[in-house]
C-alpha cells in the first residue's frame, strides 16, 4: 500500500479510491493543458530564475496576490540576488523594503531566517523533509517548494487554492487544517505524481485563480466540469 511521510512526522496509509486516483491523473493532464494556453506567466516560473528565486518568492507570496509579487520581483532579486545577500541585509532596511507588499515585519523575519541558514549551506537544504522543521520560515508548503525545486521530488504545492480545485473536483476533506489531512494529503500528492511536477502545481493554481475561484468560481467556462462534482451540485 502506497504511504508517505510530509514534515510533520505524520505516516499515514493512502485513503484514495482507485476511482479517485484516475480522475486525479485525468485532471492533472487537463490542466496543464489549459495551462499552456491559458495560465499566468511570472519571472520565476522562467528557465533563468534560480533555486534560490523559486524559493524565495514562495514566501513573498503568502498572504498577498501572485500578481503583486510579479510586480515587486524584479526589484527584490536586483537588491538581495543570493541568500547571502539577503541574509547580510539588516531587519529594518528589509522591512522597509518589504512594505509595498504588506506584512513586511513577517515577511522579513522569514526570510532573514531562511537566508541565514542557507547562507551556511551554500543554499542547499536537506532532501529528507523531516530536516526541515528547525529551519525558520519553513511549513509544510515551504518545505515541499525545497523538495519540488532543488530536489526534483514529486511534492504539491498544497495550498487553500490547490486544496479548493481538488475538494470541488472529487470531495471536501473531513480535517479543517490542510496539512493533516490524510485524504487531501494523498490527492494533492497524486495529483503531480506524473510529467513535470512544476507544471502540474502552477497550473493548478492557475485554475484556481482565473476559474476555480473561491467566491465567484466560473464554472460555465470550467474545461473539466462535466467531471466536477460541484458542478454536478449546482
Amino acid at each position: 500500500m502506497h504511504c508517505f511521510r510530509h514534515r510533520n512526522l505524520m505516516t499515514f496509509a493512502d485513503p484514495l479510491l482507485p476511482a479517485e486516483k484516475r480522475q486525479l491523473t485525468r485532471l492533472a493532464g487537463d490542466l496543464v493543458r489549459w495551462a499552456g494556453t491559458d495560465g499566468r506567466h511570472f519571472p520565476w516560473r522562467l528557465p533563468a530564475a534560480t533555486t534560490y528565486e523559486k524559493i524565495a518568492v514562495e514566501v513573498l507570496l503568502q498572504r498577498t496576490t501572485a500578481n503583486a509579487v510579479g510586480r515587486f520581483y524584479a526589484e527584490f532579486f536586483a537588491r538581495f540576488p543570493s541568500w547571502e545577500a539577503l541574509a547580510d541585509a539588516r531587519p529594518e532596511e528589509l522591512e522597509t523594503f518589504l512594505k509595498p507588499l504588506g506584512l513586511w515585519r513577517r515577511r522579513a523575519v522569514s526570510l532573514l531566517g531562511l537566508a541565514r541558514y542557507a547562507a551556511k549551506t551554500n543554499g542547499l537544504f536537506p532532501t529528507d523533509p523531516r530536516l526541515h522543521r528547525d529551519i525558520p520560515a519553513v511549513g509544510q508548503y515551504v518545505s515541499n517548494a525545497i523538495l519540488s525545486f532543488q530536489h526534483q521530488q514529486r511534492t504539491p504545492l498544497l495550498d487553500v487554492n490547490m486544496a479548493r480545485v481538488i475538494e470541488r473536483f472529487l470531495r471536501p476533506r473531513r480535517l479543517a487544517d490542510i496539512r493533516y489531512d490524510p485524504w487531501l494529503q494523498a490527492a494533492s500528492h497524486w495529483f503531480v505524481r506524473r510529467g513535470d511536477v512544476q507544471s502540474a502545481n502552477w497550473a493548478v493554481l492557475d485554475f484556481a485563480a482565473i476559474i476555480c475561484k473561491a467566491r465567484t468560481p466560473l464554472c460555465t467556462s470550467c474545461p473539466v466540469n462535466t467531471r466536477c462534482a460541484y458542478f454536478a451540485s449546482l
